[in-house]
């Protein structure tokens, strides 16, 4: 089950500093960069069975405690940069949850192999009719 909103917000801590990029002045006194923590062993609307599944899927994003890092610096306002590193952990969280179905294997319509030999025989008949004829 992807968590909400409301439950990240209980789960999670945000760390703010200034960041680079458009902005002119305000850039350098105005801390809009936002980096969201999120620990995923104290998530408590997560289940053992994800728990596990999230840190194999997410090895990469975790750190030695055990937390993922998500950073925005996108926009010049603090808050639009928390809202998106929200949503940022929640679709890292949905995409680590999903479980792929199981293929079922099928056998190939009898049409389908029909037409594909009627094709190559079309096509031979093609290449057969560009041959020299013989001089019998």
């Amino acid at each position: 089950m992807v968590p909400g909103k409301e439950d990240i917000l209980k789960a999670v801590t945000f760390k703010t500093s200034r960041s680079g990029g458009k902005g002119g002045q305000n850039v350098n006194k105005v801390s809009s960069k936002v980096e969201l923590i999120f620990n995923l062993s104290s998530a408590s609307f997560l289940t053992d069975d994800e728990r596990i599944l999230i840190t194999e899927r997410l090895a990469g994003r975790l750190d030695q405690e055990g937390n993922i890092h998500v950073v925005s610096q996108e926009d010049r306002s603090q808050l639009l940069n928390k809202e998106k590193t929200i949503a940022k952990l929640i679709a890292l969280l949905k995409s680590a949850m999903h479980v792929q179905k199981k293929r079922k294997p099928t056998k190939t319509p009898k049409s389908v192999i029909r037409k594909r030999l009627a094709d190559k025989q079309a096509v031979a008949h093609k290449k057969e009719s560009r041959k020299r004829p013989q001089l019998d």
